[in-house]
């Protein structure tokens, strides 16, 4: 049974802007862009999916899925074909998981409390030592190695509850 219209629209108001940014690193326009977008909310809007992960990780697999299929598309159509399919298709799925990799990381972090997160992007982010995240952020080094700890586990939940497997 498909959703409501609203929802839809909500869905669409929502999550429409992250999705065309993300699909415009994989396409070569932005109608193409567009449509990823478009048949993205379709797809939920048809399906009425029971979502039991976040509503804005669901959509850009689904999105991602959308962009490797319409390469597979062009790359079976004779005249495009080209010898290096296989390499290239790689490297696709390879940039497309980037991406969305880049981009549930960023929605993970943002869960994250500032001071977990200021102390996840210093050390894993900028490289920094501990002592030297310590005189960044102005806390003690037991503190920075202590809000590590508790910020990785935090960041382990968010990730879970994501639905995003290790």
């Amino acid at each position: 049974m498909p959703l409501d219209e609203q929802t839809v629209a909500e869905i669409y108001r929502d999550h429409a802007p992250a999705l065309r940014r993300f699909a415009m690193g994989m396409s070569a326009t932005p109608a193409q862009a567009e449509d990823v977008v478009q048949e993205t909310i379709l797809r939920i809007w048809q399906q009425d999916p029971r979502i039991t992960t976040s509503m804005r990780s669901y959509l850009f697999r689904t999105a991602r899925n959308i962009i490797i299929d319409n390469f597979r598309r062009q790359q079976r159509r004779p005249q495009q074909a080209q010898s290096g399919e296989p390499e290239q298709l790689a490297a696709t799925v390879g940039h497309v998981d980037g991406l969305l990799t880049k981009v549930l990381m960023e929605e993970a972090l943002a869960r994250l409390s500032a001071e977990h997160r200021d102390v996840i992007v210093a050390l894993h982010y900028r490289r920094c030592t501990a002592l030297e995240a310590a005189g960044q952020l102005q806390i003690p080094v037991g503190t920075v190695k202590s809000r590590a700890f508790y910020a990785l586990k935090s960041l382990r939940g968010i990730l879970d509850e994501m639905g995003v497997a290790p």
